[in-house]
């Protein structure tokens, strides 16, 4: 196999060739499952390129943005922007126009790309973005609606366009990691950074899939996210394997996609493997109660068996859940559940963890090792520099896969990115002497207090999330206005108790009942890191599409009340 990296463009070439009538691409829709081969792709993204330059007249550099759910024709609709030479913005379907309005305005697109269930958000879009000349759909408009706009399957069949080649140093995605207002922060990520990315990733998923294969991957995560782009999408298809998309995130449903293609491999975040993990041990409760009484024991036994064979067939009812092939995932995103990591690897089923950020491209350590810790978020992948601030303990990354920097803030990169070249990720992190990097809080997060003494809020709630009360929570500080403390903070949580909580204390004071509980927990703490303010919600936390906590928008909501 022809190994070409000095480009993108020459590496989406050798990658159609190499594995031209395999399945690149498929998503079950209500009528059977749509799938495309690398030659497929291929001719659906020259054909969108062609029409991009030569009927629409857009030039280099241009903006290109995308407004849809995870599907087939995303793939298509981002190489095609890199054939013609564009800059692609991934936006996430979950803002609403005033936020996306913001980001717009930054960017500046000619062009958007939009699913039909986007259609009239992208049209109020156009309204007031006047750069946004062009709308086209990427799917077909349903049998009973009139299709107003050209879809990338009723443009010109005209595959002939030449590629518009770029430096390793040129922008290919401006990622938007929040959807705020004022002065929106776009991450520009550049093809160097993505080839660098590929490169690193390539050794290490070796020690995943040492023989690649007909491996089927199933992917979930929306593909705004960098993470979802650049491993469950163009690092799985420089791979040669086949990457799968499903119309609905519910259990269930997902389990059945992973039966039906028996795939092997997927990304996720934390709370959806939680979420796995309750369906099994439901299956668990389900089960003949010869079943139910010999589970502990072979559970307990697992611990010590170094065979995944032998596991699989100690619990093969619950791998015949997941179609007998499921293999492993990477968890990432989000702090790591070890407990439900520890629950899967009992079983057969291989959890790794991966850490990294938007400005990284995004991936940076990844958890591989055979007898890894799972406390780790493992070792930085082979092309970074890292270190630890002495001063601060923030975690400083450098190399090839570091971000451009922020578009249009100049001062907000130049904040992030010092004169070393070091990224100031913003974590607090340990290195261990082998090399394991362990994330201990967050910078940003810290809540300084009036004796001067600062809390990380992670480690207050790893106690709280104990309860067996909470649905979930966020700790943060509440800011101290006017007197001798002025400008310090008050450690505050705010907590949803779970339902059925709520449905037997009807009538009685929730907020007195969440108290003692927040009471009794933190007892563990030191003094200084109990929670003061206990503030219980109506309504689920704020959270971003990968579960992180909008902890802004929490300290909103409390301000309300």
């Amino acid at each position: 196999m022809r190994e070409r990296e000095s480009n993108v463009l020459s590496l989406l070439e050798d990658r159609t060739n190499d594995y031209a009538r395999k399945i690149a691409l498929g998503m079950k829709t209500t009528f059977g499952w749509r799938e495309l081969t690398y030659d497929g792709l291929s001719l659906m993204t020259r054909r969108l390129a062609a029409y991009l330059m030569n009927d629409l007249g857009l030039k280099r550099d241009e903006r290109l943005a995308i407004l849809s759910e995870s599907k087939p024709e995303y793939g298509a609709c981002v190489f095609a922007s890199v054939i013609s030479g564009l800059i692609t913005v991934p936006l996430d379907i979950k803002l609403t126009n005033y936020e996306l309005e913001s980001i717009l305005s930054d960017c500046t697109p000619s062009v958007m790309l939009v699913s039909h269930h986007y259609l009239d958000k992208a049209r109020e879009l156009q309204k007031v973005i006047p750069s946004l000349k062009y709308i086209i759909l990427m799917d077909q408009m349903p049998a009973n609606e009139k299709e107003e706009f050209p879809s990338i399957y009723t443009i010109p069949a005209n595959y002939s366009c030449k590629w518009r080649h770029r430096s390793r140093k040129s922008t290919v995605f401006i990622i938007y990691t929040s959807g705020t207002t004022g002065a929106p922060k776009g991450v520009e990520t550049t093809f160097g950074n993505i080839l660098a990315q590929l490169h690193d990733l390539k050794i290490i998923l070796r020690q995943i899939f040492p023989k690649r294969g007909d491996v089927r991957i199933l992917s979930i995560l929306p593909m705004n996210h960098l993470f979802e782009m650049t491993v469950g999408f163009t690092t799985f298809l420089n791979f040669g394997f086949s990457v799968y998309y499903t119309t609905s995130l519910k259990p269930k449903d997902v389990l059945n996609t992973i039966k039906d293609k028996r795939i092997h491999f997927m990304i996720l975040v934390p709370a959806f493997l939680r979420l796995l993990k309750s369906l099994l041990e439901a299956e668990i409760r389900n089960a003949s109660k010869i079943y139910q009484r010999t589970f502990p024991l072979k559970f307990f036994l697992a611990k010590i068996l170094p065979f995944r064979w032998l596991k699989k067939i100690m619990f093969r009812r619950l791998h015949n859940m997941f179609g007998g092939s499921f293999k492993a995932c990477l968890s990432g995103g989000a702090p790591f559940d070890i407990e439900t990591a520890r629950f899967f690897k009992r079983i057969g089923i291989d959890v790794y963890e991966g850490y990294g950020l938007t400005e990284t491209s995004p991936v940076a350590t990844m958890n591989l090792e055979r007898n890894r810790d799972l406390h780790s978020v493992g070792k930085v992948l082979p092309s970074y520099d890292v270190k630890i601030d002495p001063e601060t303990g923030e975690l400083l990354l450098r190399g090839p896969s570091i971000m451009k920097g922020y578009h249009n803030q100049p001062e907000l990169t130049a904040q992030a990115i010092d004169s070393e070249g070091f990224f100031h990720t913003g974590d607090k992190a340990r290195i261990d002497k082998e090399g394991r990097v362990y994330i201990t809080g967050r910078l940003k997060n810290m809540i300084v207090l009036s004796g001067g003494k600062k809390v990380f809020p992670e480690e207050v709630e790893a106690v709280l999330e104990k309860s067996e009360i909470f649905e979930e929570l966020c700790v943060l500080g509440i800011s101290r206005e006017g007197g001798a403390k002025d400008g310090t903070e008050d450690i505050a949580v705010a907590v949803n108790l779970k339902q059925h909580i709520k449905e037997q204390h009807q009538g009685e004071d929730l907020t007195k009942l969440a108290r003692d509980e927040v009471k009794k927990l933190s007892a563990k703490l030191a003094p200084y890191k109990r929670p003061i303010n206990v503030i219980v919600l109506n309504q689920p936390i704020p959270r971003t599409a990968t579960r992180k906590i909008k902890r802004r928008e929490v300290k909103e909501l409390i301000s309300e009340k």
